[in-house]
């Protein structure tokens, strides 16, 4: 289960890539607006008053998450629904997959399918998160493959969901698209205050840590989230009152059918 309010803990951090992201799609009249693993909305909403004339739709597979994004009141069709059975219809000209795909197994299949189902000329944004190889989830692989929970938790954990930009650059440039990839490391200055819990523990608990949180009764989850508080404190010191965080992204951004011409 999703909980939107941990999620929006870093809003401003988490927010960033998105916008650059998005920075990179020079669409000028799409017709449809799509945000897959729209989250608690806030984000679909800037693609609303960037495109006010298109229809945007933002899709979750969180109901908790859709909820807390209709109750925005913008102008968004908000649903639930799951990216792995989802298919453009032919007015789609924007498809953007912000931080979700590392959760979906196969989803390089996905991305051909898409290119090839969306019109000619469409734009595909992608994002997804490249640090599985930092400090954090290191620390989060040792103490999941440790303890009592070993069993349960080992197979929650994939050491690399995601390709690197050039891997998603060759295929779909091999799916006759035109391709922008590049990655990004932002160094986040978390606060941490000295009445609080280590900054990226809170991070991780709105996206990495919530697989874990589902698996294990409260007793183990405080026992888990001790071990692993301290494993970062150790990786990720305090300094000055905050702790330094870099965070690798990778984006790439399509546009299907590498002649098209036009802007939608």
């Amino acid at each position: 289960m999703w909980d939107p309010t941990a999620y929006l803990r870093y809003a401003d951090e988490r927010s960033r890539p998105f916008h650059d992201l998005l920075a990179r799609v020079p669409a000028q009249r799409p017709r449809t607006v799509v945000d897959l693993g729209c989250g608690p909305g806030t984000l679909t909403a800037t693609l609303a008053r960037r495109w006010p004339a298109a229809r945007v739709v933002g899709l979750d597979s969180s109901a908790e998450m859709i909820e807390r994004a209709a109750a925005l009141g913008e102008p968004v069709d908000f649903a639930v629904a799951d990216v792995r059975d989802w298919h453009p219809g032919p007015d789609v000209d924007v498809l953007v997959a912000n931080a979700v795909l590392q959760w979906v197994p196969g989803h390089r299949e996905l991305l051909t399918r898409w290119v090839a189902e969306l019109p000619a000329g469409a734009w595909l944004a992608v994002q997804v998160p490249g640090n599985f190889d930092a400090p954090s989830h290191r620390a989060l692989r040792e103490v999941a493959g440790t303890g009592p929970w070993a069993a349960e938790l080992t197979p929650l954990l994939r050491a690399a969901p995601v390709d690197d930009a050039e891997s998603y650059a060759a295929l779909l440039t091999g799916a006759d698209c035109a391709v922008d990839a590049w990655e990004t490391t932002y160094v986040h200055l978390l606060p941490a205050p000295t009445d609080a819990d280590h900054p990226v523990l809170t991070w991780m608990e709105g996206t990495g840590l919530r697989p874990i949180r589902a698996a294990l009764d409260d007793r183990r989850w405080a026992e888990f989230r001790s071990a692993l508080r301290a494993r970062l404190a150790e990786a990720y010191p305090v300094r000055r009152g905050q702790v330094s965080f870099p965070f690798r992204r990778i984006f790439v951004v399509a546009r299907t059918g590498a002649h098209a011409q036009e802007n939608p």
